[in-house]
Parts: structure tokens; sequence; C-alpha cells
């Protein structure tokens, strides 16, 4: 299915999993619109913001893992996962 991008099976279940996330973003989004609060990062963000911010944060933590130690990747995928649910309940 995916041999035209030359994908593996978990990059593809990354990507799908983006997408079902933004999906359901926006249902949640269309029956509760967000409300913008301030929290640790110190400006004013509503879920959709601290989604974002918390993706891109946890992307920065698993690229500066593999820049910096070898350690097991499933270390790091959790201290990613930690950090962007952190970001996106109290940020």
């Amino acid at each position: 299915m995916f041999d035209w991008m030359v994908w593996t099976v978990p990059t593809a279940l990354v990507f799908a999993g983006l997408a079902l996330l933004l999906v359901v973003m926006a249902v949640w989004a269309r029956f509760s619109p967000p409300v913008a609060r301030r929290g640790f990062l110190r400006i004013e963000t509503d879920r959709g913001d601290r989604l974002y911010i918390g993706l891109i944060s946890a992307a920065v933590v698993l690229a500066g893992w593999i820049a910096i130690t070898d350690l097991s990747m499933w270390l790091a995928l959790g201290c990613a996962l930690l950090v962007a649910v952190v970001i996106g309940i109290w940020g």
C-alpha cells in the first residue's frame, strides 16, 4: 500500500496517528470550542496551540536523544510522550 513512498510500517503508523489526532481535535473543537488560557508556558494558548507545541517539543526530545545518547529509543519515546502530555495539560 505504501510501497510507492518507500515508507516503513512504523513511519506510516506515525503519520496515520497524526492524521487521526488532527481529525479528533477538529471534531472536539466543533463540539467544544477551545478556550485560550495561560499555563506554565507564560503565553496564552488553546488546546490546539498546546498540541502543536507539544508535538514539536517531543520531536526535539527525540532528536536530542539520538544526538546525545545511545540508550533505548523506547526510553526516548516515553520522555517525549511525557513532555507532550505535560505541555498539553499544564502548558
